[in-house]
């Protein structure tokens, strides 16, 4: 099995089903730092250093994203406190996409609040 980070999305444009939660808690072994929510999307939070690490680390993510051509929910609150959240908008639940962004986005630097 490859590793996630090492994967690339495909397109979906719904017409398939979510993944069953068997295959999301399997997935979500690989991405511990993220928590599943719902069971329909998963969810990570940082506490960075100021508002433009904040900021820097979502251009990053937008690059990854727009290159995987897979979007996240990206969350700024109280300037430095920023979340991810990933599902797949077309099936409203998870897709292995949802986890490959989240390994890449694990992989991305960070300056964290120190």
């Amino acid at each position: 099995m490859s590793e996630l980070k090492d994967k690339h999305c495909v397109p979906c444009e719904g017409g398939v089903p979510a993944l069953t939660a068997d295959r999301v808690a399997e997935l979500a072994k690989q991405i511990p730092a993220w928590q599943v929510v719902d069971g329909k999307k998963i969810r990570r939070s940082w506490r960075v250093k100021d508002f433009l690490a904040g900021m820097e680390f979502f251009r990053r993510i937008a690059e990854v994203a727009e290159a995987e051509d897979h979007h996240p929910d990206l969350h700024l609150v109280g300037y430095r406190d920023v979340t991810v959240e990933l599902w797949t908008h077309a099936v409203n639940g998870l897709t292995e996409n949802d986890f490959i962004i989240a390994a890449k986005v694990d992989g991305l630097p960070v300056a964290l609040k120190t």
